[in-house]
């Protein structure tokens, strides 16, 4: 079963927390601290694996965390970091982010990853709190949060040739004739509802990978019938040969075939127009097919004359290696770089400067007989210190007064043992204390 698209979860590894801990050997004494730093978490990283050619394990699993650093330790010994967790993903991933819409990446390279979830940063031991003042702090900070995020994951084909046209206009049959695939072929529309792949071998020594794409219909561009599935695969071939009943066996027009074609291809995306296209002129071994052929070259002529025409037939085989030595000249002439989303760098995005004046700020609202106090600094530095030490506690204590938190309480009309929430803490108020 082929999978060109799934959305899952990805969680970097939280960091390690810091350690609270003092030298203790017999004959050191007053030894200080010596609790070390967290391990930093895990990332997430996505690498590109050639040997993938769809999304299907992601249907089974859609949660990717990774490991969590390992605690500080005594004796000033940093945890140990935690390994990066790698996702395999096949070339021509595109990676979205979506809850914003914005592109992440554009996986084409075998080798080529990127870091989707980074982990956290370690918190720091007591050590790291040792001043002149305070040579004994108890005093110690959680791990960082890993960064969490929803991606979609859009498979594009990464093919040589995509074969395009309306349904059953034979290019199942075309690309089970050129290679070994053994696309599923019927006698009715949407035979193909996911793309196929095949090695052609041209026979000169030369070969290229073609892709049998599902078939379209007008509309397409908007979403009708396999609508964006299919034409999501069309913008990664390198040359479009658009297969053509010119028999008419549907009760269609050929020309009318063609033109329909293009200008969804137009519709969904402007640039496929400028992609080297060949007409394969299919079922020329039928009736009237001849003729159709002659008035079809005359109307693409007063329209398109640079595009080439060649008259084949798949299942009598007439004109299929000549279609296939033309193919390959072409391919010899165009680029081999993968063509890719244009995703801006990282430098050309904004990058805003820290506000001191906005990491002070702070509102006070009251729920009954309680406040609860809304501060991001406040809330970062509760989520860090470990609060079960004196420390701890009259750090935050400082820090409140220092913002102006205390004062503004008062103003509000806090009393000795009034309850204060921030977060996920709640604390007395205990007037004219150093803290709470």
């Amino acid at each position: 079963m082929f999978v060109d698209k799934a959305k899952i979860y990805v969680k970097g590894g939280d960091g390690g927390d810091g350690l609270i801990a003092f030298r203790r050997e017999k004959y050191v004494p007053d030894g200080g601290p010596a609790g070390g730093d967290g391990g930093k978490g895990g990332d997430v990283i996505f690498r590109v694996d050639e040997g993938l050619r769809t999304l299907m394990d992601f249907r089974y699993q859609r949660h990717f965390k990774a490991k969590r650093g390992e605690k500080g330790r005594n004796k000033s010994q940093h945890g140990a970091n935690a390994e990066n967790t790698i996702v395999r993903i096949p070339p021509g991933t595109v990676l979205i982010d979506d809850d914003t819409g914005e592109v992440i990446a554009d996986m084409t390279r075998h080798g080529q990853q990127i870091v989707v979830a980074r982990g956290g940063r370690g918190g720091r031991g007591n050590i790291r709190f040792a001043t002149p003042n305070n040579p004994a702090p108890e005093l110690a900070e959680n791990g960082e949060e890993g960064e969490e995020r929803y991606v979609v994951m859009e498979l594009k084909v990464m093919a040589d040739v995509g074969l395009v046209g309306f349904p059953s206009v034979g290019k199942s049959t075309l690309l089970s004739v050129v290679s070994a695939a053994q696309p599923k072929i019927g006698a009715y529309h949407f035979t193909t509802i996911t793309p196929n792949l095949g090695m052609v071998d041209v026979g000169d020594g030369r070969s290229f990978v073609m892709a049998d794409l599902p078939g379209l219909i007008e509309g397409a561009h908007e979403g009708v019938g396999l609508g964006h599935e299919f034409l999501r695969h069309v913008e990664r071939t390198r040359v479009i040969i658009h297969v053509v009943d010119m028999a008419g066996s549907e009760g269609r027009d050929p020309f009318e075939d063609w033109q329909k074609i293009n200008e969804e291809i137009k519709l969904y995306n402007p640039v496929l127009v400028e992609r080297p296209q060949i007409v394969a002129a299919n079922k020329m071994d039928m009736p009237e097919a001849a003729e159709n052929l002659k008035m079809f070259r005359e109307q693409v002529q007063a329209v398109r004359p640079d595009l080439e025409i060649m008259p084949i037939s798949s299942l009598t085989r007439q004109g299929i290696q000549e279609l296939l030595y033309r193919t390959a000249a072409i391919l010899d002439e165009i680029p081999e770089e993968p063509i890719v989303e244009d995703v801006p760098e990282a430098a050309e995005r904004k990058v805003y400067k820290f506000n001191k004046k906005d990491d002070h700020a702070f509102t006070i609202t009251r729920e009954n007989e309680m406040f609860v106090v809304h501060s991001d600094r406040i809330e970062r530095m509760l989520k860090r210190l470990q609060m079960n030490s004196h420390d701890a506690i009259l750090k935050l204590a400082r820090t409140l007064r220092h913002m102006g938190v205390d004062e503004e309480l008062r103003r509000r009309g806090a009393t000795e043992g009034t309850i204060v929430r921030i977060g996920d803490f709640e604390f007395e108020f205990i007037e004219g204390s150093s803290y709470y």
